[in-house]
């Protein structure tokens, strides 16, 4: 059996991992090994944070709505669980972006559900 010499595709993964390592500072761009390092832990980070993304944002609407629920005397559960008796689906996205840009239709969110608790 002939023996093969695999140069061609050792350089172009070699090549894609450099590639991917502009930006970085000093070593970590230049040298195979710390580039290569950063990289595989920058696509760890990246495969990890798009879940945290998700996560981090649910957080971030359901603080903004408390603090807009508490304005009209309501807590969260107080509000969420009013809404759901009242069959109003409206998702925390949603309820948000009422809370931050406008506060009269979030009121009247909060209104319906006072009357329902």
């Amino acid at each position: 059996m002939p023996r093969v010499k695999s140069n061609v595709q050792r350089l172009a993964r070699k090549n894609k991992i450099m590639k991917e390592a502009r930006g970085n500072r000093g070593g970590r761009s230049k040298l195979w090994k710390a580039a290569k390092e950063t990289v595989e832990r920058g696509w760890a980070y990246a495969y990890r944070d798009r879940r945290q993304k998700k996560r981090q944002f649910r957080r971030l609407w359901i603080t903004r709505i408390n603090a807009a629920a508490r304005l009209n005397d309501l807590s969260y559960s107080q509000l969420v669980s009013g809404l759901k008796r009242a069959g109003v689906e409206i998702n925390r996205k949603v309820m948000a972006d009422l809370a931050v840009r406008d506060p009269g239709a979030f009121s009247k969110l909060a209104e319906l559900a006072k009357s329902q608790n």
